[in-house]
This record gives structure tokens, C-alpha cells and sequence, in this order.
């Protein structure tokens, strides 16, 4: 073990390979007492290994110590502010997690008969009823597994409620404001992707939509709020444009967040939308999954619906399995369940007036640290912001320094760096998203490090510019990383 570092109790991580010892064991088992067979003489040759998996031979102590220590390496929203922007990084409530673990949800068997989970599916039931009255959509399926396999279900839906029509059609409209997964959700369904652009002001205009718009428009793919954190305010005209002449509105829902309680995308004319449970309802985030993605929808593509659907009928709830026109399963038995449980719990904690306070507030702190970076960054666009706001670094260019050296920097302060570089509208975008989860404490703390950023831009660059000092790693080559994979250890 190497001497820790600079910064505290930090110790050098080898991996788990590098730990081992021959004939170390870090278990021990009872002999069998059945009788045993040599697999050489049970199973088919073609799957039996030629030589001994190379695995680490190590105490049940050191493998302990090993991802420990790894795990206080990480950064995470319960250690403290995530301002990554588009990724909604909400603090996951205790009372969800605990809901999740109740031992009649947590270990009931996925293939159990609808009669021996009566309650499961009630769950699911009254979480798609929630979701599509929160929404103004007419119905929800609940099982894509994340926002993008969400986007892929809803566009299979379109493309079945065309191809039922006689003609699948052919293009697909999408934003350049629009996140990067629409292109290609629209892409796996065969659809030619046709790109137009924001306006001055970051948001879409009818009369773009309508240049482009024709007969073999399958649907308009747009993302309200838009990742600019900015609302689409021609939102009911470009629908009426686009369902004139036969399309449908896709609306990736991954900001919802800001509309809670506040706007219902299916009164404004969308005709599909995906929830991104993690974003808006609190569901762990990426490594912390898996995900849940669901998918409304307005009442013309019901019939295209994945199976299985969760009925009613004389107070027993079923699942249905027969829907001649349904695009088939999405994913097996129901879903990420444990997902559903925990959105569930989080929407009943809060009610209607709870979800509608928490886009206020994320609102509300998203814009306060709008204005109290206001100067000391360059802002792109003046429109109001709503859960996110986005600026760039035009103004610390003068010192030749970039969004980049920014972020590192920042990561000497105690944060985790916002996205940078997305919206790929915005050059050298910084996009923050604090969330309804942050104090004002917190906000201000961010706000103060990054004011000190800018100032160390304008007076020390290459301070900057080596960033960061502080952390385990100093600044690492990313694009020989990127290049130079090594994804296999080797003595």
C-alpha cells in the first residue's frame, strides 16, 4: 500500500488482480452432501472452459476493503450538490427506498399468477393512472426501462399506427435543440431524421415546422421544456401543423420536472410522451438503476399499446395479453418494478400540490443561480429559464481558457461539474440544473466557487488551466483514454 495522499486518508487503489495471492481463499463452503458429477462428463464440450478462469485469489477482508474504498472515491447526490443540467440529479428520498424493500414488492417472484399479486398490479395500475393525469395523457404503458428505450417504444408506436393506416411513412422532424438519443430512437424505426433549427431566441418556430412538413412526416419529435431550460411556447400551433397533415407529436418528457402540476403536455397537443422516472420521480439515476422509463399516450395509439396491460374488471385486477395491433413485449415479466414501487411511493408522499412545489422550487433555484452568475459568465440566450440554465465561455476565452479547464476547476471547490458542452447549439456550453433538492446554502456555496472561478480566469489563467489540484487524479488525457482502451487486465 502507498502512503496516503495529500488531501487526506486517500490510498492508492491496486486493482483486485494486482491484491492477489496463490491459494488465498476468502470463503469457505461445507462439502456436499449429495452425490457431485464431473461436469466434463455431464455438459456439452463446445461450452466447457480449455483452461482455469483467471480470477483473484484474495481474503474476504481485502475484497471488502477494495470496494469500500473504491465506493469513497465516488461522487454522489447524497454527498452534495449535482448540478449536471438534462440529467435532473434529484436526491432519491429514503421513503422510496424503504417502500421498495417491503417484502411482499421486493420478493415477489416475476412469474407469479395475477391472483398471487393482486397488489403488484394495483401498483402499476394506479401509477399509470397518476402518470396520465399528471401528463393529460389517455393511457400509460409502464414498462420501457429507461428514458431512450421509452423514446424507442413511443416511435414503434408510431411508426404501427401509420403502417396500420397503409403507409408508414417516412422522415421524422427533430429539433437541434432536441437530446441526442431522439435522432437515434428515430433512426431505429427506419425513419430518415430531418433537423431544423432553434430560432434566436433557442426555441422552435411554426413556420420552421412547417417548411418541412409533409405527407411523409411520421411525427415531430420535441423536447418541452427544451434542453435550453427553455419552454416552447409555440408548442399548440406546431401541433395543429403537424396533425393537418397526418403526423403525431412525440414530446420527450426528460424536463418534465419544471411542468409538474403546472402544464399537461396532452392538452397542449402531444400525442406521445415519455416519463423518465429518475428525473422527475426520484428513482436512482444511472449506476444506481436499473431505470424505468413509461410512455403516454392519447387515445387514437391505445390499440398499438406494448403488452401486457393491467385491467380492471370487478375489482380484480389482470393482465391482458391479447391486443392484435400491440407493437409485442417491451420488456420481460413487468418491467424494473422495484422502479415502479419507488415512483409510486414518491408521487403519493407529495399529491398533486407537492409535485406542482417541487417545479416551483426547481424553477425557482434554477434561476437564482441564473442570475447570481449573471456577468460573471456569458448567458447565450436572454428568454426566462426555467429548470435549468445554460451559459458558456465566451467571455473567459479572452484568457484562453474553455469550458473544460472550468468544470476541472471547479471539482477543486467540492463539486461535481455541470454538463458542459450539451446543448450542442450553445459552443462551450456550462448547462446547471440544481434541482428542487438544494437549500439556499448550497446554491450560494456553488454560486461563490463559481464566482471565484471566473475571477481566477481573469487573474491567474493557468491556475485554471491545470485544474484540477486538489483531487485523487489530476487532470487526465480523456482523449487517450477515449482512444486507447484497456479493457482487459494483463500480468
Amino acid at each position: 500500500m502507498t502512503t496516503p495522499g495529500a488531501t487526506g486518508l486517500i490510498l492508492e487503489e491496486a486493482l483486485l488482480f494486482e491484491q492477489s495471492v496463490p491459494d488465498r481463499v476468502g470463503f469457505s463452503l461445507p462439502s456436499a452432501d449429495v452425490p457431485t458429477a464431473d461436469p466434463k462428463t455431464k455438459l456439452p464440450k463446445n461450452i466447457l472452459r480449455q483452461k482455469e478462469a483467471a480470477l483473484p485469489e484474495i481474503s474476504e477482508v481485502d475484497c471488502v476493503r477494495h470496494f469500500v474504498r473504491l465506493s469513497q472515491q465516488n461522487y454522489c447526490k447524497d454527498v452534495g450538490l449535482f448540478p449536471l443540467g438534462s440529467c435532473t440529479m434529484k436526491y432519491n428520498p429514503k421513503t422510496t427506498e424503504a417502500a421498495a424493500r417491503i417484502p411482499g414488492f421486493a420478493n415477489s417472484h416475476p412469474l407469479a399468477m395475477p391472483e398471487a399479486m393482486q397488489g403488484n398490479l394495483q401498483l402499476i395500475f394506479e401509477l399509470q393512472a397518476y402518470l396520465a393525469e399528471i401528463s393529460g395523457m389517455d393511457f400509460v404503458t409502464p414498462w420501457p426501462a429507461a428514458g431512450s428505450h421509452g423514446e424507442l417504444t413511443g416511435m414503434l408506436m408510431i411508426r404501427a399506427y401509420h403502417t396500420a393506416k397503409g403507409n408508414p411513412r417516412k422522415k421524422v422532424i427533430i429539433p437541434d435543440s432536441a437530446h441526442g438519443t431522439n435522432p437515434a430512437s428515430a433512426a431505429i424505426c427506419q425513419y430518415e431524421v430531418v433537423t431544423i433549427p432553434s430560432n434566436k431566441d433557442g426555441i422552435l418556430t411554426a413556420d420552421a415546422v412547417k417548411a418541412v412538413m409533409d405527407d411523409e412526416v411520421a411525427a415531430l419529435m420535441v423536447t418541452n421544456p427544451n434542453t435550453l431550460g427553455i419552454f416552447e411556447e409555440n408548442i399548440q400551433e406546431i401541433c395543429d401543423i403537424v396533425h393537418k397533415k397526418g403526423g403525431l407529436v412525440y414530446c420527450d418528457g426528460a424536463n418534465l420536472n419544471a411542468l409538474l402540476g403546472i402544464v399537461k403536455l396532452g392538452e397542449a397537443g402531444i400525442d406521445v410522451l415519455h416519463f423518465n422516472l429518475h428525473k422527475t420521480f426520484s428513482t436512482p439515476h444511472g449506476g444506481g438503476g436499473p431505470g424505468a422509463g413509461p410512455v403516454g399516450v392519447k387515445k387514437k395509439l391505445e390499440p398499438f399499446l406494448p403488452t401486457p396491460l393491467i385491467i380492471k374488471e370487478n375489482g380484480t385486477f389482470k393482465v391482458e395479453q391479447n391486443r392484435p395491433q400491440s407493437i409485442g413485449r417491451v420488456k420481460a415479466y413487468f418491467g424494473n418494478f422495484g422502479m415502479l414501487v419507488r415512483a409510486y411511493a414518491y408521487i403519493r408522499e407529495f399529491g398533486p400540490e407537492g409535485l406542482k412545489q417541487i417545479s416551483e422550487m426547481a424553477v425557482l433555484n434554477a434561476n437564482y443561480i441564473r442570475k447570481g452568475l449573471e456577468g460573471d459568465y456569458y448567458l447565450p440566450y436572454s428568454k426566462p429559464s426555467l429548470h435549468e440554465c445554460v451559459f458558456n465561455d465566451k467571455l473567459q476565452k479572452e484568457k484562453e481558457i474553455k469550458t473544460l479547464d472550468i468544470s476541472k476547476r471547479l471539482m477543486d471547490y467540492g463539486f461535481h461539474p455541470f454538463t458542459i458542452y450539451f446543448p450542442l447549439i450553445v459552443h462551450g456550453a456550462m448547462m446547471i440544473e440544481p434541482t428542487e433538492s438544494e437549500p439556499k446554502a448550497s446554491l450560494d456555496q456553488f454560486i461563490e466557487a463559481m464566482k471565484k472561478i471566473a475571477k481566477e480566469c481573469a487573474e491567474n489563467p493557468e491556475l485554471v488551466k491545470k485544474a484540477p489540484h486538489n483531487t485523487f487524479r489530476s487532470r487526465l488525457d480523456e482523449v487517450k483514454a477515449a482512444k486507447e482502451l484497456k479493457l482487459r487486465w494483463t500480468s
